[in-house]
């Protein structure tokens, strides 16, 4: 059964960040997702979670400066500490929200570090984060991201971040596969999704070109929502797209694409 949360770092921008939960219901959805929780108190989150009776699927871990363009800080080797102080921020927050599952951006490489730096730095960050997650019993992924839209971003295909889950190799560190991403790195979607199910417990979606809805591009999102159900993907699906013209009148790819409001 295809489980779409809606993410509220892009959807419902027509209204201020704490009024998209009463949205998200509004418009059928059980489960949302965003980028960051943590410019609000963690209280008042949960408490639109709570009143708009929505689970809390997946948020990332700090990522640096966002507004000054840093995309993560994992990879970075003059940040370590910045980024386990940013492990223990997440862990308030997961325990107030109920977050099913945190996802750490990589970042982009910082001029002057090398290729193998930033993989040592990232390795070592993901061990202390997939440990101390562990321990409080939150699942941790890392998302690889395409390079046209995020230029030096580190992780950027399936077989680099299933590389970089080996050498943590922990049981704690899963892959967030995003289907705009990797079409646009490197296609092979359904079969990446089949071989590697048991590593991607969350998926994220968009079209390509332009990542909007479903059914604005080229990806065969009828095919695959059903692929997936019937490969026996069980996780929620990300709704991280660009609304093409208005979040709520972009709403009918559901219906359009077979799926009914008992399965959202």
């Amino acid at each position: 059964m295809t489980k779409l949360a809606a993410n509220l770092t892009m959807l419902f921008n027509e209204v201020p960040f704490m009024d998209r939960f009463e949205q998200a219901a509004k418009n059928g959805f059980k489960g949302v997702e965003f980028l960051f929780p943590y410019d609000f108190p963690a209280a008042d989150v949960a408490a639109k979670l709570k009143e708009n009776n929505l689970e809390m699927v997946l948020h990332n871990l700090p990522a640096g400066n966002w507004a000054g363009g840093e995309r993560g800080i994992a990879c970075h080797p003059d940040r370590v500490e910045e980024f386990k102080a940013g492990v223990d921020k997440a862990i308030e927050y997961v325990k107030v929200l109920g977050t099913k599952q945190v996802n750490i951006l990589s970042g982009i490489v910082p001029a002057g570090v090398t290729h193998e730096q930033a993989e040592a730095t990232l390795v070592a960050n993901l061990k202390y984060a997939a440990a101390k997650l562990k321990a409080e019993g939150i699942p941790l992924l890392i998302e690889a991201i395409n390079t046209f839209d995020i230029p030096g971003f580190f992780l950027t295909g399936t077989k680099q971040t299933l590389d970089i889950i080996a050498k943590v190799g922990s049981d704690n560190l899963f892959f967030q596969y995003d289907i705009y991403h990797m079409q646009r790195m490197e296609g092979e979607l359904a079969n990446t999704m089949k071989n590697n199910l048991a590593v991607i417990p969350h998926l994220q979606l968009a079209d390509n070109p332009g990542r909007f809805e479903p059914g604005t591009g080229e990806i065969n999102y009828t095919f695959l929502f059903k692929f997936l159900d019937e490969i026996g993907y069980k996780g929620w699906i990300g709704c991280e797209y660009k609304p093409k013209a208005g979040t709520v009148e972009g709403l009918g790819w559901r219906a359009a694409h077979g799926l009914s409001l008992i399965h959202i």
